[in-house]
């Protein structure tokens, strides 16, 4: 993997993985950063999965992402499409927190709605950090409570609906601070227009597909305008790092 922005300076040698962690870390406090995988013509999946527009490279930024990260963050609907597993010690990601003196697991955060998660799935059953489930008061309270029985622990965010801001502001006051949202579309979308997103992680792949789930479901509010910070690039594919301003009104 080669840097293409900025730079490249005097060296220019292939980013190993540490170099690679020292190119994707954020400010102290607070901080959301928005991990996607996108065809050029914006598909986010093939046959409903996003591992059909992957690579080698953009596993690992994947790994170096989730190894900087305190809390994974996830749509429900994108958790339970990929198979959604906690962040264990024995992991490829574990044994990057490790090395980087960071605990060797972290928590998946999974935001649904209608308490829509497994109790009895892996993703809370084997999970050592407990898996969180992001959801509101309108959710089956019968729910809830058989995920707490399970282990989980349940952040009641909002009445109707999941309020995001006020879910990553209980994360917040849990000491988990650096946030890595992995997906899907509806929750992007729901975050750039509250406002709330700092960074886009984007890997562009060399691809067109067509037909399949777009990164934006919806359009926002207003356009969000984004500054190009790097570039990243191995076999074609773009590794992009962008920083996320407020939404504009629409005139």
């Amino acid at each position: 993997m080669r840097r293409l922005l900025p730079g490249p300076g005097a060296d220019d040698a292939p980013l190993d993985d540490d170099a690679l962690v020292e190119a994707y870390r954020c400010p102290s406090g607070r901080w959301l950063r928005m991990d996607f995988i996108a065809s050029l013509d914006g598909a986010i999946t093939v046959g409903g999965v996003s591992e059909g527009l992957g690579s080698p490279g953009d596993r690992r930024v994947f790994r170096v992402l989730r190894a900087l990260a305190d809390v994974v963050l996830v749509g429900h609907g994108t958790a339970s499409a990929e198979g959604y597993r906690p962040v264990l010690a024995n992991s490829a990601v574990g044994r990057l927190r490790t090395r980087l003196g960071r605990p060797p697991t972290a928590p998946v955060a999974v935001v649904s709605r209608r308490a829509s998660l497994d109790p009895a799935s892996g993703l809370v059953t084997e999970a050592v950090s407990p898996t969180i489930l992001v959801t509101c008061a309108a959710a089956d309270p019968t729910r809830r409570a058989a995920l707490a029985d399970a282990g989980a622990t349940v952040l009641v965010c909002g009445d109707d609906d999941v309020d995001l801001p006020a879910a990553l502001g209980a994360l917040a006051e849990r000491g988990v601070e650096q946030v890595t949202c992995e997906g899907g579309p509806q929750l992007l979308r729901t975050a750039l227009a509250a406002g709330v997103v700092d960074e886009l992680d984007l890997s562009l792949s060399p691809a067109l597909v067509g037909g399949e789930t777009r990164l934006l479901d919806r359009a926002l509010p207003g356009p969000a305008r984004l500054t190009l910070r790097q570039v990243l690039e191995e076999d074609g594919m773009l590794f992009t790092r962008y920083d996320v301003g407020r939404p504009e009104p629409r005139p």
